[in-house]
């Protein structure tokens, strides 16, 4: 058995434009459901959502069939939770919250195994099919693919040494947050965000690595788009389910 090819990893090096959309609520009917929708790839949110560890397990499963690639997000910038989902079999991984190249790097080693990591090591796990691919941990590595989320007024000051960051493979601008930390909290249109989110994305493509975002309104993610984003996630879940059961109820007042 040989390792699974990262899809989403070898169309972020070779610069493709990969939409997706945000898995918020937890279990394998939304995320198979969402998996056959047709985006790119599909984020298992366990940061912000009441998805646990145990809980991705299942809506991995759910979306192997199907053409689309998991991004998985961590809780946390940790070491343990890291190495739970790499062995669950997600290979591609966006860790909140990284503010410092050393946090970046401390992501990186978390992702690898020693001599060049930390990762814990485990015979038997999805990621390996098992046991089955013979040489899992001599290549696991080259398929596994770290996104850095920036998400701070004081991140932006670091792109270009996140940037420069050996195994770091993209870098995701999170609005809320960044909004939030401009004092602009609930407000991530506001011009001046809007300003650093156009400078940060040229500035991560100059850098030489894929810029991401998450953008809702959908005039918004087309111009993050003509900046450069390589990555872009254009809808929730909880939202798209949200409004349209609002739309249908107002549609019948």
């Amino acid at each position: 058995m040989i390792l699974p090819i990262n899809k989403f990893k070898h169309e972020l090096q070779k610069g493709s434009q990969q939409i997706g959309l945000w898995n918020s609520i937890p279990g394998p009917v939304v995320s198979e459901l969402l998996a056959g929708a047709g985006f790119d790839w599909i984020t298992v949110d366990t940061e912000h959502a009441p998805t646990d560890v145990p809980d991705t397990l299942p809506m991995l499963q759910a979306m192997a069939a199907y053409p689309v690639s998991p991004v998985v997000r961590p809780q946390a910038n940790d070491t343990v939770l890291i190495k739970r989902l790499l062995d669950l079999g997600a290979q591609t991984l966006m860790v909140p919250y990284v503010e410092t190249a050393e946090e970046a790097e401390a992501a990186v080693r978390a992702m690898r195994y020693p001599p060049r990591g930390l990762r814990g090591v485990a015979g038997f796990t999805r990621a390996s099919r098992f046991g089955q691919i013979p040489d899992y941990m001599a290549r696991a590595e080259e398929e596994l693919c770290l996104i850095v989320q920036v998400e701070t007024a004081a991140t932006l000051d670091r792109i270009e040494a996140i940037a420069a960051v050996d195994g770091v493979d993209g870098l995701f601008i999170g609005p809320s947050d960044l909004a939030a930390s401009m004092g602009h909290p609930g407000n991530p249109a506001h011009p001046e965000v809007r300003r650093a989110i156009e400078a940060a994305i040229r500035r991560i493509t100059a850098a030489g690595k894929p810029a991401g975002i998450l953008a809702l309104d959908q005039g918004f993610a087309r111009q993050c788009m003509d900046w450069g984003t390589r990555f872009t996630a254009i809808g929730v879940d909880l939202a798209l389910l949200g409004n349209a059961a609002r739309g249908l109820a107002a549609a019948f007042r």
